[in-house]
């Protein structure tokens, strides 16, 4: 099991790398002269020099790159031109906070999704199985921005329950994380009914229900950790996903996460901070990737370590 931790750890290091090479590049193609973004059109030709030179962008791309990754391996992710503050203190800052969003908005997806697939899959046809598929449709069809200012005006202005905007209280987290879970939601309903549906049609299950065992020992002992196996990759992928998804959802809820801040930090071409905000990103969507890979063996015996390590 070990080995198998460590390989997978190993192939890790080749994906970052990359991930790191094109971030890096994409940053740095963008059209337009960041030094001249940052300085104005007005700016003297010397402080646009001399913000080239802090930023390196005087120097040839490998130059760049080695430079990049040089600070990378010491911690440092360079200075916000728009705040003169460390990145890495401004992603310390907000990092957390988008986390915090995406637990609250993938439990919420998790525990709606999986129940409302379950039901579906034991209740055919029927008309919460109906209502419940058409539902998860809407939430995966529905746009992230058009979710979030219908549930602004109904909780927040109309009804007066919630607030609209900003981060303090409990009560803050609620609009953010439901329309950031709702297509997750919607996303895991289909996958887990899908899914209990071909499992509930083995060899196995039949043989649980001659054996006179109850219904519900059936479901959720038996069908339901088979049936987890997609669901989880999907949960797992969702979950980056959700991370790098934030973007819009902070941005309508004023939330002051790393996806308010990307957006905050594009406007303004702050080079620095759009570049770790990604690169943070990025590596987090990996590294859950890598826990979700870790798992299966987990949820079914029959995917074993050595198994996988001899392909």
């Amino acid at each position: 099991m070990y080995g198998y931790i460590v390989r997978r750890l190993l192939l890790t290091v080749p994906v970052i790398v990359g991930v790191s090479i094109l971030i890096f590049l994409i940053i740095r193609l963008i059209p337009g002269d960041p030094a001249i973004a940052i300085a104005g059109v007005h700016a003297s030709a010397e402080y646009i020099e001399q913000i080239r030179k802090d930023l390196h962008l005087d120097q040839s791309l490998p130059v760049q790159y080695a430079i990049f990754v040089r600070n990378l391996a010491r911690g440092e992710l360079g200075d916000s031109t728009m705040s003169r503050r460390p990145v890495s203190v401004e992603l310390r800052e907000r990092f957390p906070r988008t986390v915090e969003l995406t637990l609250l908005a993938m439990l919420i997806a998790s525990v709606v999704g999986i129940s409302a697939g379950i039901i579906s899959a034991t209740r055919r046809y029927s008309i919460f199985d109906n209502v419940s598929m058409l539902v998860a449709l809407f939430g995966v069809a529905a746009p992230v921005f058009w979710l979030a200012l219908m549930l602004q005006l109904l909780f927040a202005v109309h009804l007066g329950w919630l607030p609209a905007t900003g981060r303090g209280t409990f009560r803050h987290l609620i609009l953010p994380s439901m329309t950031l879970g709702m297509a997750t939601a919607g996303l895991i309903a289909r996958i887990t009914r899908s899914s209990m549906l071909d499992v509930l049609r083995q060899d196995f299950i039949t043989t649980a229900r001659a054996k006179g065992l109850a219904e519900k020992v059936i479901i959720y002992k038996h069908a339901l950790k088979n049936a987890l196996i997609p669901v989880v990759t999907i949960m797992g992928l969702q979950f980056g996903i959700l991370l790098g998804g934030a973007v819009l959802t902070e941005t309508v809820f004023a939330w002051p996460g790393v996806g308010r801040l990307l957006v905050d930090s594009i406007l303004a071409r702050d080079y620095p901070v759009v570049q770790g905000a990604v690169l943070v990103l990025a590596v987090s969507f990996v590294l859950i990737n890598l826990l979700v890979d870790l798992i299966y063996a987990f949820l079914d015996p029959r995917i074993s370590y050595h198994s996988r390590e001899s392909e």
